[in-house]
């Protein structure tokens, strides 16, 4: 074991109640796969022993610290709207916890390290497709300033799988702010309901609410009702996270509430993607036939998610729930203007607009751009970039962001009303990326590693985590899928 790794076991120290002891699977031909060195080095891990059989053991949870206690985190949650009262880690294991080289802590967590009692019958495995498309496109979505969980290591396990074919078993070592989410606190507040007597009843509810104020919203404490404050922070980090994801094109694919983070970031890259053709209906998820998380409904979902998080903190706002629901209800009110205002900033830093004190006139013009979009359906990362190509007024018929519209009249009198706002272009390359991972060769690249060829896997990860720098080497990945591609279906990989 390398004296530098160092784990504490803060969560299962703290909640005993919301965690299982528990020891990943024995990996009976482990393979290093992939390692994130710049990400192990800001966690104070040394890549390089991590690379041998004893840092591979640690990765794979058989050789951690003595003070370390990995444990399987219980959770509740809604699933495509219906409630679950016990999901928890089912192929997932917290080693523990590290302190970065910036004073933060981070979890560091496994997916796909075997069965636990939260399994439900599953084999608690993952496969090397789905651990490296989390790890590809979690880093993608870090390198493009989104928060979210990050990707440490994929490691094959040595074992075979049985989905709808044979793969091969993997293991994803996941860092992450904490992994408290709004199912944690459903699960909270089923246990402190299964007790009697006073005084007690919200123990662990309060408890879990007060770590997530001194872990992630420390402000506030100092708050007049901090329970209240907590709420209103973990709401406008949530508002501000899913304007991102808009902005950006991504879809998450399956919001469902232990997919709620308390901290703000994006967390479980499953039937994830990112959409090409702007359709505010698309959907990438085979297992979402009714639409709910499609790409138009993600700021309604996360609204609906927030609502049942306020519903766990009723009795810590007030001991008469009417009262506490009183006194909620107007912070619950304030989501759509919120989640509107975080929309707007987002979209007019894509715009190279001012994003405070946005006037009528801004907000008309990012309206009446949505309606073109949706309208003709252009490549929206392109669209994006090219728009900061977009040299001047006199110039607007000769801009490359028209070619993408079959009728350019419909989009140059918006150009001109853009311009006249004198947008900031240098700073519309700063956050609109040239390469996000496309999702034909997201594909590509997922068979070829499962054939064993890594090069196009570490080719489309060293674009999309330098997004926003051109390279003549990557020319072809700045194009959407081919019309041959047909219609794009993502997995959840379980």
């Amino acid at each position: 074991m390398s004296t530098q790794t160092q784990l504490s076991a803060r969560f299962a120290d703290t909640f005993p109640e919301l965690a299982v002891p528990w020891r990943s699977e024995e990996a009976p031909d482990p393979r290093l796969v992939v390692l994130n060195d710049a990400l192990a080095t800001e966690l104070g891990l040394d890549p390089e022993w991590l690379r041998t059989p004893d840092g591979v053991a640690f990765l794979l949870g058989r050789d951690v610290p003595e003070d370390a206690r990995p444990v399987a985190q219980g959770y509740a949650g809604h699933q495509f709207g219906q409630f679950v009262p016990r999901l928890g880690d089912g192929r997932a294991l917290l080693l523990g916890e590290v302190t970065d080289h910036d004073g933060r802590v981070r979890d560091i967590h496994l997916k796909g390290s075997g069965p636990t009692p939260f399994s439900r019958g599953g084999d608690g495995r993952a496969v090397l497709g789905p651990m490296l498309r989390e790890y590809l496109v979690s880093e993608a979505v870090h390198a493009l300033g989104v928060p979210t969980t990050r990707s440490l290591a994929v490691i094959t396990t040595g074992r075979k799988v049985q989905r709808t074919r044979v793969e091969s078993g993997a293991l994803l070592v996941r860092v992450a702010a904490s992994h408290l989410r709004v199912g944690s606190f459903q699960y909270a507040r089923l246990i402190d309901g299964s007790r009697g007597g006073d005084g007690e009843e919200l123990d662990v509810t309060r408890r879990l609410a007060d770590a997530a104020i001194d872990r992630h919203h420390p402000q506030a404490r100092g708050a007049e009702q901090p329970y209240l404050a907590l709420f209103e922070s973990v709401m406008d980090a949530q508002a501000s996270l899913v304007a991102q994801w808009m902005r950006l094109g991504f879809i998450h694919g399956v919001m469902n509430t232990d997919n709620t983070t308390i901290s703000g970031e994006t967390i479980d890259y499953g039937p994830c993607a990112f959409m090409d053709a702007f359709n505010p209906d698309t959907v990438y998820s085979s297992i979402d036939a009714q639409g709910r998380y499609a790409y138009r409904n993600q700021p309604a979902i996360i609204g609906w998610n927030l609502a049942r998080f306020a519903e766990t903190l009723l009795p810590l706002i007030d001991d008469n729930v009417e009262q506490a629901a009183a006194t909620l209800q107007p912070v619950m009110n304030s989501f759509s203007d919120r989640y509107r205002a975080a929309w707007l900033r987002e979209t007019s830093r894509s715009l190279g607009l001012p994003t405070t004190d946005i006037s009528p006139d801004q907000e008309k013009l990012i309206d009446d751009l949505i309606g073109l979009l949706t309208e003709h359906q252009p490549d929206l990362t392109r669209f994006n970039r090219l728009l900061a190509e977009t040299a001047s007024v006199d110039q607007v018929d000769d801009a490359p962001v028209l070619r993408m519209f079959t009728a350019p009249g419909d989009i140059t009198a918006w150009l001109k009303r853009w311009l006249a706002m004198s947008p900031d272009r240098e700073a519309m390359k700063r956050v609109n990326p040239i390469y996000v991972p496309r999702n034909h060769l997201v594909e590509e690249a997922l068979k070829a590693a499962e054939d064993g060829e890594m090069a196009p896997f570490l080719r489309l990860l060293d674009a999309v985590t330098s997004p926003f720098e051109r390279h003549g080497r990557f020319s072809k990945l700045e194009y959407p899928a081919p019309e041959d591609f047909g219609r794009y279906v993502t997995y959840c990989g379980t």
